[in-house]
């Protein structure tokens, strides 16, 4: 059995996802997990193009995709988000690794990105590998909040080949998703047991403007380049800011070490 399903979570992204189904029509299944609070028919597009669409509460990717896998029976499995598609050359190479015997186990998956309309060759997102090509008994995603990555019991391979990605085309757009993974990012982070601290909320964010643009060359991409790393330095801060927050409002909520005793004390 060498036979594949594409694996596609549906939020709002009708405009998109089209592009992104089109370019998996070559394979066995196509499997579309829909957000409950899609509202835009993107529901309904997602049946154009392949009957197997169910609706299941969205709580994040990580766990939407690990209640799928076990659904899925074909011997490897594609994950593809709505807003990515797949170019004619890596067709062809996930083709021949699903028809290998001695192909790997998982692959990361090289993605280029445009970011409110330009492909971006810099910034560190030229350099951009996600595992999403795996034999599906062997794949399953941390239990994070954001940026959840497969876990690929067994061999891994990279494929150069590309697939890509519609990022953002507004700041409207860009904000909205920020404010989800900074929260998330966040309270990750505050549930592992760190605390921002001064360096954090000052020199992290710093360091990362500094990474994207002049280390990453994200200064070669002009005024796109130049937006980005500002947006990525800032999403840092606000990652670490609300780290801050969570710490503040968790202290806030404690009783005083001594309250008993001093309940105690003021009684008599």
């Amino acid at each position: 059995m060498h036979d594949i399903t594409v694996l596609t979570l549906i939020p709002n992204a009708g405009d998109r996802l089209p592009r992104c189904l089109e370019s998996v029509q070559w394979a066995d299944d196509i499997f579309c997990v829909v957000d409950p609070k899609t509202n835009d028919g993107s529901d309904d597009v997602a049946r154009e193009y392949t009957p197997h669409v169910v609706v299941h509460e969205y709580v994040n990717a990580a766990a939407q995709r690990n209640w799928a896998l076990p659904h899925i029976r074909t011997e490897w499995t594609l994950v593809l988000d709505a807003d990515e598609w797949v170019s004619s050359e890596l067709v062809r190479r996930i083709q021949a690794i699903i028809k290998d015997s001695s192909s790997c186990d998982g692959y990361e998956v090289k993605r280029m990105s445009y970011f409110m309309g330009r492909l971006m060759r810099h910034c560190g997102w030229e350099r951009d590998y996600n595992v999403r090509l795996f034999r599906t008994a062997k794949g399953r995603y941390l239990e994070r909040r954001v940026h959840s990555k497969v876990v690929v019991e067994g061999t891994m391979g990279r494929i150069d080949e590309v697939m890509y990605h519609d990022t953002y085309r507004d700041f409207d757009e860009y904000f909205r998703t920020f404010q989800r993974f900074t929260t998330w990012g966040g309270e990750d982070l505050f549930e592992k047991g760190r605390r921002a601290s001064l360096v954090d909320l000052t020199l992290r964010p710093a360091s990362r403007f500094l990474q994207m643009y002049v280390i990453r060359r994200g200064l070669l991409d002009g005024y796109h380049g130049a937006v980005l790393s500002m947006l990525g330095a800032f999403s840092v801060f606000m990652k670490y800011a609300k780290l801050w927050r969570l710490e503040k409002s968790d202290s806030e909520c404690r009783p005083p070490a001594n309250a008993d005793e001093a309940g105690e004390d003021s009684s008599e």
